[in-house]
């Protein structure tokens, strides 16, 4: 890892080379303990349009490379990532705080899994051939549709998966033929550098990809850059707000996938035990930091009382340490910014009344910890209960009947995920149609599948990644018709 950081020093990977931003530098601070853990370019607008004019000269190129060929450079990515997941993982963990056990058994072998799932999907026909219907016209024609690289693309990534955020974008848009411009957040940038240096190895042509670390500012450069054709970013609602506002005047395709308030909706009939442990990796895992945590757990009252009591004892003996411990069950939260606005959400719960029954309070430093947060007697439509948290903290409410727990389920403006805990099959598969979420997990939760589409309905996003769709997202559609008939068109 120490000749990965020298190599990156106060550089940025600008279309297959590694050159030293004109921007100054961008210091990455380690949530575990505050301390400076690397420097690395920060990317000015000269280097923006260095990157935009390197990726259309490398556009006819890798648009036009047999899809076999950029297959086998994604595949090529798939097993570097797995040969070198101890180094990568600790990059995670230095730069976002992820204890390494949770990084190489979940994020670094699921970026693996969607460079191989797209390096297949990169060679299957996404065309297909139409019958012809037109009124009173020759009946021999062939129509059929082909679907095209729809260009430059800027990807935007966020902190709380560093490697797995790019991968899920990248895979798709390299797999699709479109040259990718790459800004993770500013918090995290080395493991999207090191996928370029690993892609770099792979043999990705020269211009395909330049990774711009930087901050917001150079995020809305590329947004409003006429060059680049589509945005994809992952964040906040607010953030998509202001993308989608850039991006209107040139009418930009964009793909957004935001926030959320995931519901895990538990019955009477559950396995209670397992449900209150899948809660706990819902609501905990990555301290909470997850677009799709299971933040608001809705319990029947005929089960309530067990399941807070069992929520509360297991969240307290729950562990909280840096990404070097070992035994860390949760790391840090991001920033001193983001542990305040946490804390901040948990006192006003508690100013209105709510019960903190256990955590509620910032640890102890160095570093920038929270405990496991579990609070009750609030409304449905209290703050804490509606607005996306993104930390370690869930609030758990009671239901009655499956209509209240729909209503309380669908009763906020996000619709990524939901769980659903039930050994009635009828029940969970009608629950699963009423609750609006892009996900619906049914005895499980926060399982997710290269091959299947994720994303949000309402406020928690446009479009999706993964699956066919996400591929989809990065190419255009064209249909074309051919006349095979021996008679001109005599219309007039």
């Amino acid at each position: 890892m120490k000749k990965f950081l020298e190599r990156t020093r106060d550089r940025i990977f600008l279309g297959g080379s590694w050159e030293t931003a004109r921007g100054g530098v961008l210091e990455v601070e380690s949530p575990s303990d505050g301390t400076i853990a690397a420097r690395v370019g920060n990317a000015g607008p000269e280097d923006l349009e260095a990157a935009v004019e390197r990726a259309r000269e490398a556009r006819s190129l890798w648009r036009t490379m047999p899809s076999l060929e950029r297959g086998r450079i994604l595949a090529r990515v798939a097993a570097s990532i797995r040969d070198h997941d101890r180094e990568i993982a600790e990059l995670i963990g230095l730069e976002n705080g992820m204890p390494a056990g949770a990084a190489r058994f979940i994020e670094v072998p699921m970026a693996a899994d969607t460079f191989d799932y797209y390096a297949g999907l990169a060679s299957r026909p996404l065309g297909r051939v139409l019958p012809f219907n037109l009124p009173g016209s020759p009946p021999r024609h062939l129509v059929l549709t082909v679907d095209q690289p729809v260009g430059v693309v800027g990807l935007i990534t966020p902190w709380n998966f560093p490697l797995l955020m790019p991968a899920w974008k990248l895979a798709a848009a390299l797999a699709a033929g479109c040259p990718v411009l790459l800004k993770p957040a500013p918090e995290t940038p080395l493991s999207a550098l090191y996928l370029a240096h690993l892609l770099e190895e792979a043999g990705l042509p020269e211009g395909v990809l330049s990774v711009l670390t930087g901050g917001d500012d150079l995020g809305e450069r590329i947004v409003r850059h006429p060059e680049v054709a589509k945005i994809a970013l992952t964040g906040g609602s607010d953030t998509g707000r202001a993308v989608l506002a850039a991006a209107a005047p040139l009418l930009k395709r964009v793909s957004l996938e935001l926030g959320g308030k995931s519901p895990l909706i538990l019955f009477e009939d559950a396995d209670v035990d397992a449900a209150c442990d899948a809660a706990l990796f819902g609501t905990f895992f990555n301290s909470g930091q997850v677009c799709q945590a299971s933040s608001r757990l809705l319990v029947h009252t005929s089960v309530y009382r067990r399941v807070v009591d069992r929520l509360v004892a297991r969240a307290g003996a729950l562990r909280v340490g840096p990404f070097t411990d070992d035994r860390a069950d949760l790391g840090p939260i991001i920033t001193r910014e983001r542990l305040a606005a946490i804390d901040a959400h948990v006192e006003g719960a508690r100013s209105e009344g709510a019960s903190v029954l256990t955590g509620g309070h910032p640890l102890k430093g160095p570093g920038y910890y929270y405990p496991p947060t579990v609070i009750t007697d609030v409304s449905a439509l209290a703050p804490v209960a509606q607005e996306e948290i993104f930390g370690p903290v869930v609030v758990v409410l009671p239901f009655a009947s499956e209509e209240e727990a729909v209503e309380l389920a669908n009763a906020t403006t996000y619709g990524l995920a939901a769980a659903i805990w039930t050994r009635d099959v009828r029940r969970a598969l009608s629950m699963a149609q009423a609750v609006e979420a892009g996900t619906v997990w049914i005895n499980t939760v926060q399982v997710l599948t290269p091959t299947a589409p994720f994303g949000g309905f309402k406020a928690s996003g446009i479009g999706r990644d993964l699956g066919e769709e996400g591929m989809r997202s990065y190419l255009e559609t064209k249909s074309i018709i051919v006349d095979l008939n021996d008679w001109p068109m005599a219309y007039f």
